[in-house]
This record gives structure tokens, C-alpha cells and sequence, in this order.
């Protein structure tokens, strides 16, 4: 293996959308060690969190048009049937909502649940209560895209946190998905929200690790029931 292809395989790459914040913790770590050498050290730990914040490592995604993919990095909050959000037009009729939690050391890049055409993208300005809180579907700025794939209309939900200030969409309607693309990110610590239709079985419980791009969430198409899991 050549030096490249070990440097290339051991520092995860970082989105360019974090390349302004890590330049701007970088300089200001420098300005505070004028000031007293141990808080320029402190600065250049906090530089190191913000490129880790920032990384965007590649995800080997199932290949299957029945599968639900996480749309992001963290923690299974949520499993429940809920009215979708109004302004993603999915209708008045409870669905199968995921949820899942992202903290600032989570991975926040967030990617395509499944494969289609974005029918609908809804930004709806709001609070920013703690992302795991359940009434942040309905409280917090958030950001909405409609999928159309070959079992029916799906939405996803950016929703921004307790610290999270900025929601980056950076897909357009009308244009196609694949799995495990990306589509997005939100600055530090956040939510997303994925609305199922009927047919969708959960394959994840409350508190497991889902891993953006890699993690099963539902099935559909399924004979098998939801499932069961136990700590250990």
C-alpha cells in the first residue's frame, strides 16, 4: 500500500461545508495563544472536534429498493405512528414515523432514506427545543423533503436542535435520489425524522446506533413482524 493510500485510508474525509469553521477555530486558537499558551492548546482541541464534527466518510449502503437506510448518524429516538407534518402534503393519516437523534459528535451529514424523485422540499421556520424532545416535529425549524419511490410518497425531516442554527438542503425538487446519497447537513446537534407509508416494518428498536448510509430502519414487503430486541 502506498503512503497515499494509507494517509487516504486513515483521515476521514471532511465536508467543505466545514472548512470555514475549522479555518476560523484554527486562527482564533492562534490569537488566544498570545494571549496565554494553554488556551491556544485548548483552541486547537476545539479546531480538532470541529474537523471531526465536520467529517463525511463514505457508507456502503444496501442495495435494495425494499429497504429504509438511516438518513443520518446517532440514536434511535423514536418509533410511532403520527400525523406527518402538514406542509409535506402527505396527508392527515397517522404514519410510521423513525426518528433519529444526532449529538455534535455525531456524524451530520445526512443522506437519501431510499431511492426516488424529491417531489417536495418544505422549509417551515420555528423554535429550538432539544431535538429529542417529541414535540420538536412540530416546534423546531425544520425542513422537509417528499420522496417519490416505488412504494409510494416517504418523507424526511431536517430538524434543527437545541444548538443546531442552520439547515443545509442541498437538493432541489424534481431531481433523483439514490440511497444513500447525500442530500444534506445541520450544524451541531439535531434531528431527522423519516414518515413511512403502509407496508413499512421497523427493523431498528428504541436506543440502537444507526449509522447514516448503512443502517436498515424498516422493510417493506415483509412477512416478518417487528423487531425484538433485548440489552446485552
Amino acid at each position: 500500500m502506498s503512503l497515499v493510500d494509507t494517509v487516504r485510508n486513515t483521515l476521514v474525509p471532511v465536508n467543505k461545508e466545514g472548512y470555514r469553521f475549522i479555518a476560523i477555530f484554527f486562527v482564533v486558537s492562534l490569537v488566544l495563544g498570545f494571549l496565554w499558551e494553554p488556551l491556544m492548546w485548548i483552541g486547537f482541541l476545539l479546531t480538532a472536534w470541529c474537523a471531526y464534527f465536520f467529517r463525511d466518510p463514505d457508507r456502503m449502503t444496501p442495495i435494495d429498493e425494499d429497504l429504509v437506510i438511516s438518513p443520518a448518524d446517532g440514536r434511535v429516538s423514536a418509533i410511532a405512528n403520527v400525523t406527518p407534518p402538514e406542509e409535506l402534503g402527505l396527508g392527515s393519516e397517522p404514519m410510521l414515523r423513525v426518528s433519529v437523534f444526532m449529538n455534535v459528535f455525531d456524524c451530520h451529514v445526512n443522506r437519501a432514506p431510499m431511492s426516488g424523485t424529491i417531489r417536495r422540499i418544505a422549509y417551515r421556520a420555528g423554535k429550538f427545543v432539544n431535538a429529542e424532545l417529541d414535540k420538536a416535529s412540530h416546534d423546531n425549524e425544520r425542513n422537509g423533503l417528499v420522496i417519490e419511490t416505488r412504494h409510494g410518497a416517504i418523507g424526511v425531516v431536517q430538524i434543527a436542535g437545541l444548538v443546531a442554527r442552520r439547515i443545509l438542503c442541498w437538493t432541489s425538487e424534481n431531481a433523483s435520489l439514490e440511497a444513500g446519497e447525500r442530500f444534506g447537513l445541520i450544524r451541531f446537534g439535531s434531528r431527522l425524522d423519516v414518515f413511512l407509508p403502509e407496508g413499512a416494518t421497523p427493523r431498528v428498536s428504541v436506543g440502537q446506533t444507526a449509522v447514516a448510509g448503512e443502517t436498515v430502519l424498516a422493510e417493506f414487503g415483509s412477512a416478518k413482524g417487528p423487531v425484538v430486541s433485548r440489552r446485552g
